[in-house]
């Protein structure tokens, strides 16, 4: 699970990339919408889903 919250991290390099592909474009829009969908998406779903996963794979209860 940690591991998958590591990898969804990858927001934090989205300024630098965007920066760099689209000069334009303001760092602190992407920043925020990565920050305000990805992370919380990953807390508030992503947590419970993998625990479901988890216990349903290995046939352990909760």
């Amino acid at each position: 699970m940690l591991a998958t919250l590591a990898a969804s991290a990858s927001y934090i390099a989205v300024p630098a990339a965007m920066r760099i592909a689209v000069p334009e474009a303001n760092p602190a829009v992407s920043l925020a919408g990565s920050l305000g969908v990805t992370f919380p998406f990953n807390i508030l779903a992503g947590i419970p889903l993998y625990h479901w996963m988890a216990t349903q794979l290995t046939g352990a209860t909760p």
